[in-house]
C-alpha cells in the first residue's frame, strides 16, 4: 500500500491559500451582527472562525502561490479583508437602523436621559434602542440571517476569488450609497410612533393653551412617555416586516456587491 507523501513547498501552498480563506471569514467574524458580538470573547470567535475557514477551504477554487510575507501577499490579505469587512458592514447597517430608530422614539417621548450599555457593540444606547436590538437580534437568528451569511460568504470565494478581484472605487460608492438605506430605514421604524407622539405633543399644547393654570410639565411628561410605551406596543406588531424589508435590503445588495446572480 502506497503511502501519501507531502512536499514542504505542497504544505506551505495549502497553509497559504488556507490563510487568505481564513482573512475573510476572521473579518466577518470581527464586525458582523451576533458573530461580532462583544459578549463572545475574541478567542472563540478566532476558533470559529478558524474551523469554518478549514471547512470552506476545500470548496476554494485553486489560488496562486503567493508568500503571505511578500508585499504581493500582504496586499492580498488586505483585499480578502476589506471584503469581509464590508459583508460584515452592510449587516451592521441594518442593526444601526434600529438602533437610530429607539434613539429617535426615546428623544421624542422623554426618555432621551435613560441610558445603558448596549452589549454588543459596548457603546451607551436608550433603552427603547436597546429593546429594538434585542429584538431585532432575535428575529435575525429566527429568519436565518446568520445562515444567509455564512452561504454568502461561501458564494464569495467563487464570485470573489482570491488574486483575481481587483479593488476599485465603485466598490466603496456602492456601499457608501446604499448607507443611505441606514436613515431610511430607520425613519420607517420610528414613523408610527413619532407620528403619534407629535399628535399627543401637539393636544398637550392646545390644553396648555386653553388652560393656562394646568401645569403642562407635570402632567404632559408622564402623559407622552405612557401613549409612547401604548404606541410602542402597538406598533411592535409592524417591526418585523419593516426589519425584513430591511434585511432583505441588504441580503439583496450583497449578492449585488458579490456579483451573485
Amino acid at each position: 500500500m502506497e503511502s501519501l507523501l507531502f512536499t514542504t513547498e505542497q504544505v506551505m501552498q495549502w497553509i497559504n491559500s488556507w490563510f487568505f480563506v481564513f482573512a475573510r471569514v476572521a473579518a466577518i467574524f470581527s464586525l458582523a451582527p451576533v458573530f461580532g458580538s462583544r459578549l463572545i470573547p475574541v478567542r472563540i470567535r478566532l476558533i470559529i472562525a478558524f474551523w469554518i475557514a478549514i471547512v470552506i477551504f476545500p470548496v476554494v477554487p485553486a489560488t496562486p502561490v503567493v508568500d503571505i510575507f511578500s508585499p504581493q501577499g500582504v496586499a492580498l490579505l488586505m483585499e480578502q479583508m476589506l471584503i469581509g469587512l464590508s459583508m460584515a458592514f452592510i449587516l451592521q447597517l441594518v442593526f444601526n437602523a434600529v438602533t437610530i430608530a429607539g434613539e429617535i422614539i426615546a428623544m421624542t417621548m422623554g426618555l432621551g436621559f435613560a441610558h445603558m450599555v448596549d452589549p454588543q457593540n459596548g457603546i451607551q444606547v436608550p433603552v427603547v434602542s436597546q429593546l429594538y436590538v434585542i429584538t431585532s437580534t432575535l428575529l435575525f437568528l429566527a429568519l436565518d440571517g446568520h445562515i444567509l451569511l455564512l452561504g454568502l460568504l461561501n458564494q464569495s470565494f467563487t464570485t470573489l476569488p482570491i488574486a483575481e478581484w481587483q479593488f476599485d472605487k465603485d466598490f466603496v460608492w456602492q456601499i457608501a450609497s446604499w448607507a443611505s438605506n441606514m436613515f431610511i430605514g430607520a425613519l420607517l421604524i420610528s414613523l408610527p410612533i413619532v407620528t403619534g407622539l407629535l399628535i399627543s405633543n401637539i393636544t398637550m399644547g392646545v390644553m396648555a393653551r386653553s388652560s393656562p393654570q394646568l401645569n403642562i410639565f407635570a402632567v404632559g411628561f408622564p402623559a407622552t412617555m405612557l401613549i409612547g410605551f401604548v404606541l410602542m406596543m402597538l406598533a411592535m406588531p409592524a417591526f418585523l416586516p419593516g426589519f425584513s424589508q430591511l434585511l432583505d435590503s441588504a441580503f439583496d445588495f450583497l449578492q449585488l456587491l458579490l456579483r451573485i446572480s
